[in-house]
């Protein structure tokens, strides 16, 4: 009994004398390449795609250590999206992180990596990645603020996306980008061109929008009204004074 007693305190003793463990922060691989991973999931891809969906989203966690996204290699996190979209085409998690989770950060340099990789995701298969690419106009326009990019992914929404098989509102986005730009003239020669084409047929939504380009045209005029008056202040001020003449 003395024995096993001692023996509980020596163990008891040595564990307490061992250093603390330190928490290490564990550099994420690249992924294995396309035949492994189908290989791997034994005819299972689907079911293997969610898997692996999960271990990526929970990377960030690691024992004793929370990794901002910041500090995350977006570069390798965006070949494990692919290989996962590979892996499983229909599912829509990849491209709904990247658009939405891994958007999040405050870097725009990443949060153009990740737009950049819904961009290209999104033209293979537009009529069902397509609500992505919407989330992706507001991460261009009002995150990094970039209109123009913004402009382009809402145009490659109207150009790629099949009649029907997406929302008016995401059709429409171009029209609202262009207003935001102060672009109303070409807004309106877009609503024309879609009204042509039979893309809004409902005579209450088609009112709204004329009334948002109204709006957005009013305070283009407006804008340039106030550029005209503050050039002629500025002007003005710069005018020498007259010289008094005194008999």
């Amino acid at each position: 009994m003395v024995v096993l007693c001692a023996a509980l305190i020596l163990q008891v003793v040595f564990h307490g004398l061992q250093p603390k463990p330190v928490p290490r922060v564990e550099a994420l691989k690249p992924p294995p390449s396309d035949p492994i991973l189908n290989l791997a999931s034994l005819g299972e891809q689907a079911a293997l795609a969610r898997i692996l969906m999960l271990w990526l989203q929970a990377f960030d966690y690691q024992p004793g250590v929370s990794i901002p996204f910041k500090a995350l290699n977006y570069h390798r996190i965006i070949q494990w999206l692919g290989a996962i979209l590979t892996l499983d085409p229909r599912s829509q998690y990849p491209l709904l992180s990247a658009a939405r989770v891994y958007t999040q950060v405050e870097d725009n340099a990443k949060r153009r990596m990740m737009l950049d990789f819904v961009y290209h995701k999104f033209l293979k298969d537009p009529d069902r990645r397509w609500p992505w690419m919407t989330h992706a106009v507001y991460v261009a326009a009002h995150l990094i603020g970039d209109k123009k990019l913004a402009l382009k992914y809402a145009r490659a929404i109207r150009t790629h996306v099949t009649p029907g098989a997406a929302p008016y509102w995401a059709i429409q986005m171009e029209l609202f980008v262009l207003a935001d730009m102060g672009k109303a003239e070409s807004a309106k020669v877009l609503l024309g061109g879609l009204l042509a084409s039979g893309v809004i047929k409902d005579k209450k939504q088609l009112e709204f929008l004329k009334q948002r380009l109204n709006m957005a045209e009013q305070q283009e005029k407006n804008k340039n009204k106030q550029k005209g008056s503050d050039k002629s202040q500025a002007g003005g001020s710069h005018k020498p004074k007259a010289r008094s003449s005194y008999k």
